[in-house]
């Protein structure tokens, strides 16, 4: 009997917790993963990828207790020239073929401040999965006629040489053509 009222209150516990769980959905109109890099050692390159999902569960209100899931299709890239597109879609960066997607799957999601947190997770990018933090930003979260929204920044920057993403040149002077280090930024707008 004992036994029997064990399982049954997990069960309850287990479906208690899943439905307070909220569930914020991706407003893709409203939001934007980009990445910048720096190109002939005196510049910056920038790019975006255009689609992409993303989901936010939470059962908190100051989202303290928050998991997130993303993936972007690397084929999607787009840095508003096709030659230098097609370049990073091939195997000296990303081998779109290969390796169609980007995958994003938080382990902590910690409330630094009022609207400040440090967003944990491994990131995968080919056949690499490596832990990173974002540090991001809650702009705030408001009530709308189509309900309510909460709007994000998040910000990390990785080195892309430990993803496999090879392909270096250098310059006369020594300098690479493509810089190693890539930040990404996420400006995101989801609807509970």
């Amino acid at each position: 009997m004992k036994r029997v009222t064990f399982i049954l209150l997990t069960i309850f516990a287990t479906t208690a917790f899943t439905l307070a769980q909220s569930d914020w959905k991706l407003d893709k109109v409203h939001s934007s993963i980009m990445f910048t890099v720096q190109h002939m050692v005196i510049s910056e390159v920038t790019g975006s990828f255009k689609d992409f999902a993303i989901t936010l569960k939470s059962a908190k209100d100051d989202f303290s207790d928050a998991e997130v899931r993303s993936t972007i299709k690397v084929g999607s890239l787009s840095t508003d020239n096709t030659m230098r597109d097609n370049h990073l879609k091939s195997d000296d960066f990303f081998n779109a073929e290969k390796f169609p997607e980007i995958n994003f799957k938080s382990t902590s999601f910690e409330k630094l401040g009022d609207n400040k947190y440090k967003i944990t997770g491994d990131l995968t990018i080919r056949d690499v999965t490596k832990n990173v933090t974002f540090d991001a930003v809650l702009n705030g979260t408001l009530k709308t006629d189509r309900g309510v929204l909460s709007a994000w920044k998040a910000t990390t920057t990785i080195n892309r040489f430990d993803y496999n993403l090879k392909w270096s040149k250098t310059l006369e002077t020594g300098g690479m053509i493509v810089g190693k280090d890539v930040t990404i930024t996420l400006n995101l707008e989801l609807n509970k």
